[in-house]
This record gives structure tokens, sequence and C-alpha cells, in this order.
């Protein structure tokens, strides 16, 4: 202690005589050269990102957010002082990430880094309504200069796909509708409402034939993957999905299994509300990355084909009825304009390539009332038939609801689905349990009762439909019959007037 006031007193000394002999423009000269000659032998690069960019005023920076979600895994361990942070959005409460002027290191291929979080002194004397004015944080990488090529082509890259899947993974999925096209929500048009995504439905639960549905598990899983080679290949990262079977074999159901095996959000797109094929241009560009974007009732949404039209007109139908048919086609062209040849545009023209990682979802009872053109291969790249209630298909649901794998009333089951056609809908709602102490071997028996029911029913139809048919065939004959019997009673009448003709003349 005796021995440094001494040494200050000389360093202040040294420093006066530096001022008062040297000017400004040469000690800022030899400070510049000094800074100049230490970056030379100075071993190490320094990257800095900033909390807040020029380009999002109010947002924090992309960049930065996947950083400190990369960041959080590690710092949580490693930093002595921590910052929690609720996340907007997020499954996490919070994320604990390190505090200012704490460093943390990282190992990549071998490669040591290290990463500091700081923030610049604000100016006390003004108040700005920008964020980034006032905050300005910033993450700071530091490496050594060897491994710059490394750091700057591999491992930032490594950060920030982590950081985003880290996001990902832990967002809050949301399922979104679409609202009227005039509708507004405070300062600016809004397109999508939303709701937290919380369906329990997965392929698990998912009452189908077990080889199909690996199949397309594994083919949803391909897709999610496959992000270089739709770039190799030179087409948008989407792919299409239609849906087609009876009501109640699980369509919808299906949609919520894919949505969670991916973890994608949901978008339902309701067509009646879309104006034209602007709005629907709209929608699309506001729907996000990894999303399934949802048009149920495909068959039903719009008159796409114009089938229903010419229907119409074939239609023998009084003059009244033809003009209020004439006045609902009217308004209704009105109120939507949505055409399919915009609605191609958006699922398989230029369009489609805003965003990436979407999958395209119809749903439709009847298939077979779809225009081709909207359910190609390249548009609708798989069709998958959800049918009727098969006995594997049963097996699952009764692990589902009674937690059973085999019962001694499998077998009779198993011949009664082969002899009937009831959907899954129907078998799950006879074999929930009514009461909280209700066996298994109930809800079996009464499935049971159900299926004979539901094949007496149909065995009844088939006779009336038979029956039907042959009184359709009975009277075709007997019109053809009064027909012939018409034609030869005219035939003989002018045979008999051309001979009294002929005598006559």
């Amino acid at each position: 202690m005796m021995m440094m006031g001494p040494s200050l007193a000389t360093l202040m000394f040294i420093w006066t005589l530096y001022q008062n002999f040297f000017p400004y423009q040469i000690s800022n000269y030899i400070i510049t050269q000094l800074h100049k000659i230490h970056y030379f032998f100075y071993p190490y690069i320094h990257i800095t990102f900033h909390e807040y960019d020029h380009e999002e005023l109010f947002d924090r920076s992309k960049l930065f957010l996947a950083i400190e979600r990369y960041l959080s895994h590690n710092s949580s361990n490693n930093a002595k002082r921590l910052v929690a942070k609720g996340v907007k959005d997020s499954t996490q409460a919070l994320v604990l990430t390190m505090d200012d002027h704490e460093e943390v290191t990282d190992v990549f291929r071998g490669i040591k880094v290290w990463w500091s979080s700081h923030q610049h002194p604000t100016n006390g004397h003004m108040i700005s309504y920008f964020p980034k004015e006032d905050e300005k944080k910033f993450f700071q990488l530091k490496f050594h200069r060897r491994d710059r090529d490394l750091i700057t082509q591999s491992y930032l890259k490594h950060v920030l796909d982590e950081g985003e899947a880290i996001a990902v993974r832990d967002r809050k999925r949301k399922l979104y509708t679409n609202n009227k096209s005039d509708h507004w929500h405070g300062w600016r048009s809004t397109e999508w409402s939303h709701v937290i995504f919380k369906h329990p439905s997965n392929f698990k639960t998912l009452a189908m034939e077990p080889t199909r549905k690996q199949e397309i598990m594994e083919e949803l899983h391909n897709f999610s993957n496959s992000k270089d080679y739709y770039a190799k290949i030179g087409k948008a990262w989407k792919r299409g999905y239609l849906l087609h079977g009876p009501p109640g074999t699980g369509k919808s159901s299906m949609i919520a299994a894919m949505a969670n095996l991916l973890q994608y959000d949901v978008y339902d797109l309701e067509l009646t509300a879309v104006k034209d094929n602007i709005d629907l241009r709209k929608l699309l560009i506001e729907t996000s990355c990894k999303s399934i974007i949802v048009i149920e009732d495909i068959d039903c949404s719009l008159d796409l084909t114009g089938q229903r039209k010419k229907e119409r007109e074939k239609e023998e139908i009084d003059p009244i009825k033809k003009q209020l048919l004439k006045e609902t086609e009217k308004k209704d062209n009105e109120v939507n304009q949505v055409t399919l040849s915009g609605l191609l545009n958006v699922i398989d023209g230029l369009w489609s390539a805003i965003g990436e990682e979407r999958i395209i979802v119809f749903t439709t009872n009847y298939i077979q009332k779809l225009d081709p053109a909207l359910i190609r291969k390249g548009r609708m790249d798989n069709h998958i038939e959800l049918s009727y209630c098969c006995f594997e298909a049963f097996k699952v649901l009764a692990k589902n609801y009674l937690d059973i794998e085999s019962h001694e009333l499998f077998p009779e089951i198993r011949v009664l689905l082969g002899e009937t056609k009831v959907t899954p809908a129907d078998v799950a709602e006879n074999l929930m349990p009514k009461s909280g102490g209700e066996k298994a071997e109930t809800c079996l028996k009464r499935l049971i009762e159900y299926l004979e029911t539901a094949k007496e029913k149909a065995r009844l139809k088939a006779e009336e439909e038979e029956r039907s048919k042959a009184k359709e065939k009975e009277e075709a004959t007997m019109k053809a019959e009064e027909s012939l019997v018409k034609e030869n009673g005219d035939a003989k009448k002018i045979d008999t007037m051309v001979i009294e003709n002929g005598y006559t003349n």
C-alpha cells in the first residue's frame, strides 16, 4: 500500500506531460496506431448481435431471439448470474438467460467459443419511443481467428437453426380461422383469429389400419426433413393431402394427428368467408411456415366446378322457382367471387411458394363431386381414404376406450364388422362406458347388439332397394309394352286409312 501512492503519482505526472507536449491530433493518431498494433497481435475475432436492428423498430431481432433461445440451454447451466424472462405464446413459463457482462463457453466440432451478454449505457436525459434506443442490448461472440471459416460458415448456421427449432418446439401451437373480409381489429385489418390448439388426437389413438397409418407417419416425417430436396428439384416446400370418406370416419382426427406429429399450427380456411381471389392470396401470405392449411368439405364450400349450375339448368322447374334460384345465385356471386382458378393458383401456382413447410389438406365426403383438376397429383399428392371401421381399427378403439387388447367377444365382433358398414365414430360411441362402474364386457355386448341391429337394417334396406328396382323394372316393362301396343294400334289405323283412301281413289 505504501508503494502504491508514489506509483500513482508517477503515472499522473507522466499523463500530464503527455497531454501538455502532444496535441490532440497527435495523441489520437498514436492511440489509433497502438490499437492497430494490438489487433494485429490479438488472436481473437468478435461478432456482435444487437437486440434491435434497423428493419424492425418495435420487434426484437429474430436473429437475437434465436441466439437467446440457443444460449438459454447453455447459460442456465454455466452462468453464475441469470435473468428470468417470460416468453409470449410459449409452453415454457420463463426462459433463463445470462445476465449482462456474463460469459459462457460453447464447443462446436472441438472448437471453443465464448458468448457474452452486454448492454450499452442508456441516455438518461432523453426519452425515446423506440425500444432499441432505450435498451441497447447485444450478444458478443468471440473465437480464434484461425477458426473463422468454420464459425462463419457452419457454427452460426447451427446456432440459428437450433434456436429456431427450440422456439418451434416450445411454442404454443395455434388453431386459426379466417375472419370476414371486412373485419377490422384495432388499427389494422386482421385476416386470422386464433385459439390455442389442444386437440388430443394422435396416430397412436387413430382408428386406422396399422400399416397404412405407419406409411402416412413416415411420409410426413420425410416431408418435414426434405427442405434441401425440394430446393434441389425446384419445387415449393409443400404437400397436399385429400382426405375422403363417409362422415364419422375420422377426417378431422387425422388432421389433428398430423399437426401433433409434426408440431404444426393449423389454419382452418373457411372459403365462404373469403370475398375474392385477392383476399384468398392475402390469407395465404399471413399463414406461417410449419403449418397445415385445411379446407374441410371442399365440395360444399363453394360451387367451384359449376356442375350444380348445369344440373339446375337441366331441371324442369316452374318459372317462379327458377327466378328465385337466379336471385340466390346472383347474391352468392356478389358475396363470394373465389374461383376455381384462383384456388388452384394459391395451392399450386406462383403464390404457393410463399412460405415454407406447409401442408394443404382438403376433406370431402363425396370425392366424385370434385373437379379432377383440383385433386390431381401434384396438387393433392396423397389421397387418403378413411372408410368404415375394420377389425384392426376396432382394436385401437378398444384399447383407447376400454384399455383392453383382447377379449372372448372379439371374434364375434370381427365377423359382424365384416358383414356391415359402421363408422369408427359409431363404434367409439358404443364402446364408451356410460358410467364409471361399467365393465368392458358390457360395452362390448352393447357394441355387438348395435352391429346386429345395423346389419339387420342394412339387410332390410337392401331388400327394399331390390323391391324398388324390381318395381321400377316392371313399370318400365309395362310402359314399353303399352307403347308397343299403341304403336301397333296406330300402325293398324294408318293401314286402314290407306286402304280406305285407296278404295276411294
